[in-house]
């Protein structure tokens, strides 16, 4: 069967009756060849054809941020205002991000992913037509449920597809699309906004989307969903797929390693689970690093280029490079990050990135913040330290949760990267129009220094370890 035609035939069982239980045997061999897989072309496949989403999506989350400088002096926008129209996004992405990360346990990673594109590329058109400050809050409200349920769903996706030794560095180099399209998004504003206006922002965001629909249906479904529903022969379908892939080049495949496996791998998904025995702990530590991590990342970055032109009274073209600046800083300690991750561990990665963003952000309070090159050096510091945690939390995420909750764990989870995100910029225009700048970067500080603490005395570490052994 072809991988089109079984993608067909995987979202129609996915309405069919429950199958028969399946023994712990058939879950372990599964398993245990999937782990011994190695990168094959059709897992960089995969990658590939996600990472074109999450590359738009994360485009799309920035985008405002750089039309905005030219939408206040169009529209006459208050920075409450301006706070309000960044925030509508991340509170759609909330909403999306629990939504589709259960309808995603229910009917499957595919059928989510494709929806959440199509919903995404409709509102990007909604956005290029607006016409008001309202309008424009009301399309990029319904666009971020689209971006918030892609990015989550994605995530458990394609962390469900590699081993335990490659996951962190396989999984991170896709992820770091997402800071990538941030940075491309700066790239645009800088060059495109100028002289073609804000629309740009949203036309050059539309078209590449667009393309990635019908690349959706070159994707299997993930075999461990597959198998957690008691649809072995389908999972075995894919994975032999995965395999074949790999022996027709030549490469002999070691004899898989079998590992016990819980009866609780093909247990039905419920979402109250997540607070309950081990589970509640992470949990609780996943949603405050998200809410840490965002709050202060989300909170600047979308601010900074309109803070360069309206406080610092910078050019339009000055202000934007700076921020590309800051964005393209933040791609590269990604990248650094994606390639140590699994040398180094979660833990003491995330422990030391927050306690260190809280040295410039404190410089940034004592100085008063009182000068463009000032607040892009310091600013630009803290942002690189702290998106080695924000890129990375969708792999610890997924690692934190068995199959049967790993959609709805990590799209829960990341809908606090929503509400940290959509607190950051209020908090931003509230604290700057009532006590000055020096007061943001206090009040981030505080908020790294919380998550370093969190981190140590509640973050397991992951490292190294089969996702069913870490989450029975």
């Amino acid at each position: 069967m072809s991988v089109q035609a079984y993608a067909g035939a995987a979202g129609a069982a996915a309405n069919a009756a429950a199958a028969p239980p399946v023994s712990p045997e058939a879950i372990q061999m599964l398993v245990a060849r999937i782990e011994r897989l190695p990168v094959s072309r059709r897992l960089m496949l995969i990658r590939v054809i996600v990472g074109i989403a999450t590359f738009f999506d994360a485009y799309t989350v920035l985008a405002i941020a750089f039309a905005m400088p030219a939408l206040v002096g169009e529209w006459k926008l208050s920075p409450s205002e301006v706070g309000f129209i960044i925030s509508a996004g991340y509170i759609g992405q909330l909403i999306g991000a629990v939504f589709f990360g259960w309808l995603a346990e229910k009917v499957g990673r595919l059928h989510v992913l494709m929806f959440t594109i199509i919903l995404f590329v409709a509102m990007d058109i909604g956005c290029l037509f607006a016409w008001s400050g309202a309008s424009m809050m009301m399309f990029r409200f319904f666009q971020g449920i689209g971006t918030g349920a892609e990015v989550p769903v994605a995530s458990a996706y394609i962390n469900e597809f590699i081993g335990a030794k490659k996951r962190g560095r396989f999984f991170l180099l896709y992820e770091v699309i997402f800071p990538i399209g941030l940075m491309f998004a700066g790239m645009v504003g800088y060059f495109l906004v100028p002289i073609y206006g804000w629309k740009a922002m949203f036309i050059v965001g539309l078209v590449p989307s667009v393309l990635t629909i019908p690349l959706r249906w070159l994707m299997p479904e993930s075999p461990r969903w597959l198998a957690s529903k008691g649809r072995i022969a389908e999972a075995e379908k894919v994975v032999k797929m995965l395999e074949n892939d790999v022996t027709k080049r030549g490469v002999a495949l070691p004899e898989p390693v079998v590992r016990p496996i819980d009866p609780k791998a093909t247990a039905k998904s419920d979402w109250r689970e997540l607070f309950k025995g081990i589970y509640l702990k992470r949990t609780l530590t996943i949603w405050s690093l998200w809410v840490c991590a965002y709050m202060i990342n989300n909170g600047m970055i979308t601010w900074l280029p309109t803070l360069y032109k309206s406080v610092f009274k910078l050019p339009l073209q000055t202000a934007l490079a700076y921020g590309w600046t800051t964005s393209a800083v933040g791609v590269m300690a990604s990248i650094a990050c994606a390639l140590l991750i699994d040398k180094v561990g979660r833990r003491p990665w995330y422990i030391a990135a927050f306690f260190l963003a809280t040295i410039p952000l404190l410089l940034l309070s004592f100085l008063g913040g009182t000068s463009a090159v000032q607040v892009l050096v310091l600013a630009t510091c803290v942002y690189a330290i702290l998106q080695t945690i924000a890129f990375s939390l969708y792999l610890y995420s997924a690692e934190l949760y068995p199959t049967r909750l790993r959609a709805i764990g990590t799209g829960m989870g990341s809908a606090w990267l929503r509400a940290g995100s959509s607190i950051g910029p209020l908090m931003v225009g509230f604290l700057m129009a009532d006590y000055g700048i020096s007061y943001v970067f206090a009040a981030f500080a505080g908020v790294a220094v919380l998550g370093g603490v969190v981190t140590t005395l509640m973050a397991i570490e992951t490292k190294g370890r089969v996702l069913e052994e870490l989450s029975p």
